[in-house]
């Protein structure tokens, strides 16, 4: 079952939104004192695409070229020149030139609506306990505004792309394109992974020698993160290992996905090489996630699973030669000397302390202002940003409790509850490639859930856009009923040139 198929919106529409927005940048850099030599040339090349070949230009490639740079550029590696008070990152500049044309199609484009995703409650929710929480601590936000705004930013980018992706995705072909999009692009950001973790060369820290306009390249701290047996962890172009081990893991139930419902070897070879990119990283994070994705698989699709265990066999034997040594480096970090639980209680209020040693102090520490918290974005870990100290701590659902109080931790337990039951209800129901396509995005949003519980999932910028796009995705299925004509079955019919049409076929 599918959704609808539906003429693509008009090209002079989107058209017309890039070289608005283009315009809106150059008059951006223009008034920030940027490079207008570059922002001159984009406005030239966005006019040229728009008139010479308009019908390359749709909101399902324009947001496939948003998952490009998040996936590609580093967040906090690279940026564009110009002298502002912030860095000017290409993320930025795209999702505001995004944001501004999906605004401009509101207004000018029948075709394209608001659409409510369902997940309107429980934003309202997490951004009044965020305002609540600010309004709350007048004196500890005004002595760190800068980090407080930033992070309001943040989240404010993360809701409008889940909006904008679920008001401008109209059809499962769209969203079959944009999850073959993501992984691709995950599956040469793993493989690159694996050369790190083989060789120490990370391809992401050398982008401006092929585009100059990119300015940096250093990772933010140590480049390289050494564990107890001297393997080097990788970065990819995350921000941190945990965090790419965790964007990976998302996207592999999308590659389960293609090489069910497409029957290509291609998506298959696409998931194990995410899933040893994913491995390489030494991530204690991301096997959790992956036994979640299991499990709602198991949930979902219980049949089809069980007959995929044997496949570990093989899956594991490939890791173990791709990347040696790392699969031991797993076993060991999860049975550390003394015991996990041991380790993990360890250091209790000092720099490096375990997750179990963190929660006592940070139940404590919330119980002072059990209600809206400490306020949203104010437990900067800078030394230089706040007299305080506030160790990281490897737990966002203790963070977010700590930050936004009780009204902010529900808020988020109501979102991503309300995603698993929503996408995974539609999914037992839907047997088809919709369904299928639903199984995955409910496997990613649950393995980003869970895994919150074991890394600041927030401080990361990479997957949680990822999180975003994928809860748009599935806001864009649920939203649409089906229509009865498959991508299976028009492979099927592709392949069979004497088979009936869609209209003309039995039941249609």
């Amino acid at each position: 079952m599918t959704l609808p198929t539906r003429p693509t919106e008009p090209p002079s529409s989107v058209s017309a939104t890039i070289v608005f927005s283009s315009l809106a940048l150059l008059a951006f850099v223009v008034l920030a004192g940027g490079s207008v030599r570059l922002a001159g040339g984009l406005v030239v090349v966005a006019t040229i695409a728009a008139l010479v070949r308009p019908v390359l230009i749709g909101w399902p490639r324009l947001v496939a070229a948003l998952i490009l740079i998040i996936m590609f550029i580093p967040i906090r590696r690279y940026t564009l020149p110009a002298s502002l008070p912030f860095q000017l990152e290409p993320y930025r500049v795209f999702v505001v030139l995004l944001v501004l044309g999906w605004l401009a199609s509101l207004l000018v484009d029948s075709r394209i609506t608001f659409r409510r995703t369902g997940f309107e409650g429980p934003l309202l929710m997490i951004v009044g306990a965020a305002f609540a929480s600010i309004v709350a601590n007048p004196g500890r936000v005004a002595h760190v505004s800068t980090f407080v705004n930033k992070s309001l930013m943040f989240f404010l980018s993360f809701v409008l792309v889940l909006f904008l992706v679920a008001s401008v995705i109209r059809r499962l072909e769209d969203v079959d394109y944009l999850a073959k999009t993501l992984v691709i692009c995950g599956t040469v950001v793993a493989i690159s992974a694996v050369v790190e973790a083989r060789t120490g060369f990370n391809v992401f820290n050398h982008l401006s020698r092929v585009f100059p306009f990119l300015h940096g390249g250093a990772i933010s701290g140590p480049e390289f993160i050494r564990m107890g047996t001297g393997r080097l962890r990788v970065f990819g172009s995350a921000e941190h290992p945990i965090a790419l081990s965790a964007a990976l893991v998302v996207i592999v139930p999308l590659a389960i996905y293609l090489a069910r419902c497409h029957a290509q070897r291609r998506w298959i070879a696409c998931a194990l090489a995410l899933s040893i990119g994913a491995v390489s990283t030494v991530s204690r994070t991301g096997i959790v996630m992956f036994a979640v994705i299991g499990v709602v698989f198991l949930w979902l699709r219980p049949r089809e699973t069980r007959r995929l265990w044997p496949a570990l066999v093989p899956a594991l034997i490939v890791i173990h030669f791709a990347v040696p040594g790392t699969l031991g480096s797993i076993k060991n970090s999860f049975m550390p000397p003394g015991g996990l639980v041991a380790e993990q209680e360890s250091q209790a209020g000092k720099s490096g302390s375990g997750r179990l040693a963190d929660l006592g102090p940070g139940i404590r520490e919330w119980k002072r202002q059990p209600l809206v918290g400490q306020g949203f974005g104010t437990r900067v870990v800078e030394s230089s940003a706040t007299t305080s100290s506030n160790n990281i701590l490897d737990d966002q659902w203790l963070g977010t409790l700590l930050e936004t109080g009780i009204l902010g931790f529900f808020g988020w337990l109501w979102f991503f509850a309300r995603a698993v039951r929503r996408f995974g209800a539609e999914a037992k129901r839907d047997a088809g490639a919709r369904g299928w396509l639903l199984v995955s995005i409910t496997a990613s949003v649950a393995a980003y859930g869970v895994g919150m519980l074991t890394y600041d999932a927030f401080s990361f910028i990479q997957v949680t856009f990822l999180l975003f796009i994928l809860v748009g995705l599935g806001s864009a299925l649920v939203a649409e009923r089906s229509a009865p004509v498959t991508l299976l079955a028009r492979a099927r019919r592709r392949r069979e040139p004497g088979a009936l049409p869609a209209g003309n076929a039995p039941g249609a």
